[in-house]
């Protein structure tokens, strides 16, 4: 276990060094930069003006001096310093990190266990009416645009109805108690959730449809059928466990998936996490922090990951981890 911690650190730590790089080299390579916008915002600019903005964020040095200091900084856990906000980059990321983990989280724990719910109800009647319905319906969410869905959500049960706010993670300027602000979150995060959700939990739903029935003939499920064990004790006891593998796999593969997903969540429904800072951040040239929000990203998709290798050995004994 020991040796294979310390292998898998290892290559989490090269990929997040060429992440890093890659990060640097693409952002770097667009047109335009903070002194940009700022000369822009003055109204008027001349050369030396400009030139000694760019000195002073270090921006008139040669592409590989700045990529090696940006190395260095990540290496001390610095990343920078936002210019549009005037503050620490990680002060920033760490204000707005909770409300997208709570957001990223909640999404992937309604697309897992509707999944599950949905492929295990569809795979136990194959080409009954009830599977057909349920496939339909994943082919839609699978096809529907996470924009247009949180969008007509939002008509339907806001503007509408009535029965959810619209946008922000929780009501300004009221405070409801400690249970009361956690019911007034859950509310505001229900929508954006479920938007968030829709595309996964019908990719979960074909996968977990596809391996129930795969798992099903298998000679193990037949033996427990031969013992005398009835289809619903065959299909939650024995087939269910071993078809639900995939799904872990893809849960972890997906996360990078689901952050970039959750940006257009975020900006559709105003909800305040990294999302919508990385928004602001792109247009307003702030690459500080742009880059620190990809970089921060990356390191919680590669620690998901390995966690997700290590679930996975528990779920399936076979799997030894140290090989």
């Amino acid at each position: 276990m020991g040796r294979y911690l310390v292998r898998r650190f290892s290559q989490a730590l090269l990929v997040l060094v060429l992440i890093a790089c890659t990060n640097f080299l693409i952002i770097n390579a667009a047109p335009g930069d903070m002194v940009d916008v700022m000369a822009g915002e003055s109204g008027a600019a001349d050369a030396a003006y400009l030139a000694a903005l760019r000195q002073k964020f270090s921006l008139d040095k040669p592409l590989p001096v700045r990529l090696g200091r940006y190395l260095g900084s990540l290496a001390t856990l610095d990343l920078g310093h936002s210019f549009r906000h005037n503050e620490s980059v990680v002060k920033l990321i760490v204000s707005r990190f909770p409300a997208t983990l709570l957001l990223m989280f909640s999404a992937l724990g309604i697309a897992l266990v509707g999944g599950v719910v949905l492929g295990v109800a569809a795979a136990r009647r194959p080409g009954s009416l009830r599977d057909s319905v349920i496939s339909v319906v994943a082919l839609l969410g699978y096809s529907t645009p996470l924009f247009w869905f949180g969008l007509m959500l939002t008509v339907l049960m806001s503007v509408k109805l009535g029965l959810l706010p619209s946008s922000g993670m929780s009501t300004i300027g009221e405070d409801f108690g400690l249970i009361g602000n956690a019911i007034d979150v859950g509310k505001h995060l229900l929508m954006p959730a479920v938007t968030l959700a829709l595309f996964y939990i019908s990719t979960y739903t074909r996968l977990m449809r596809a391996s129930m029935l795969e798992i099903s003939g298998m000679d193990f499920a037949r033996t427990a059928k031969a013992k005398g064990l009835n289809e619903r004790q065959v299909a939650y006891r024995h087939v269910l466990r071993n078809a639900i593998l995939p799904l872990v796999s893809l849960f972890g593969v997906q996360l990078g998936a689901v952050l970039g997903g959750s940006v257009v969540v975020e900006v559709v429904f105003g909800w305040p996490g990294l999302g919508t800072l990385a928004f602001d951040a792109l247009f307003q040239r702030d690459y500080n922090l742009l880059m620190g929000i990809l970089f921060m990203s990356s390191v919680l998709v590669v620690l998901v990951n390995l966690a997700v290798d290590l679930l996975y050995s528990v779920l399936d004994p076979r799997i030894e981890v140290g090989k």
